[in-house]
């Protein structure tokens, strides 16, 4: 004798079993090709543009960068991966597909601009040293403060500047109570000159190469290798210390002319 199948079973689909696993499957491939050529295109603008070697190592950029793009790979194939059915009516498949992508976009885009935010968009010379300035550093009415062609932080890559201490009494107190809460010289765009102006305190204030090489040992293969790759003999290369938010590195600069010709990835002060 027969029995009925029961009114809320309608036995198993077209798509059921492994044949709809393998639509799955594959739906969430295109899903994740797709996201691997977008964070592509991300990858060359952030790598390449906003956080420039040696920048995304010192600011961080690149770990905040590939957090961001493995939360976004490996989320949207999956939510993919469980909704996607193609027993589904083909309007409302395409609606969850349609949301899917939408929320990956969303949250792709809410990532892009936290990490535009914390660009590095300056390496500051102060005193004796390079300091890192990263755009959320920067209070927007500050930078009004800054002189003519430093009022606009740069979009492709950070540039080099220095800042001037203050020399009035007032300016003087001023810069003091701001350092102290937390606004500290180099991030007051008040302060801010061109490059060119620091060139003579460079050459002073940097010391040579030979110095780092001896206070330092277990980076002599490291001091070599940057030497070669600047071209220049040793003699003619000094250094400065790098200080940023995430870490410390060297910079390595001609004694004729102040130019940075090369980093360091360890600390500058022996």
């Amino acid at each position: 004798m027969e029995t009925a199948p029961s009114p809320g079973f309608a036995g198993p689909g077209p798509h059921a079993g492994a044949g709809g696993l393998r639509s799955r499957l594959r739906a969430a491939g295109i899903h994740l090709g797709l996201s691997a050529a977008v964070a592509g295109l991300c990858a060359a603008v952030v790598l390449g543009i906003w956080y420039p070697q040696p920048f995304r190592e010192i600011s961080g950029g690149k770990g905040l960068f590939l957090l961001m793009v493995s939360v976004d790979l490996v989320l949207g194939p999956l939510v993919t991966l469980a909704v996607f059915d193609r027993r589904k009516p083909w309007r409302e498949l395409r609606r969850d597909l349609a949301i899917v992508g939408l929320l990956q976009l969303t949250g792709l885009a809410y990532g892009l601009y936290t990490v535009w935010e914390a660009r590095p968009v300056y390496l500051v010379f102060e005193v004796d040293r390079f300091r890192v300035v990263r755009a959320i550093d920067i209070d927007d009415a500050d930078l009004q403060q800054a002189p003519q062609g430093l009022q606009t932080l740069p979009r492709f890559g950070p540039g080099i500047i220095m800042a001037q201490p203050p020399t009035d009494r007032s300016d003087v107190v001023k810069s003091i109570e701001r350092a102290m809460a937390g606004r500290d010289i180099f991030v007051q765009p008040k302060t801010w000159r061109p490059y060119a102006d620091a060139l003579s305190a460079v050459r002073r204030r940097a010391k040579p190469l030979a110095d780092l090489d001896r206070a330092q040992p277990a980076h002599h293969a490291a001091i070599e290798a940057a030497v070669r790759a600047a071209g220049l003999p040793v003699e003619r290369i000094a250094y400065l210390p790098i200080i940023a938010k995430q870490a410390n590195w060297v910079a390595l600069v001609d004694n004729q002319d102040a130019r940075v010709v090369g980093y360091l990835p360890f600390g500058g002060f022996a």
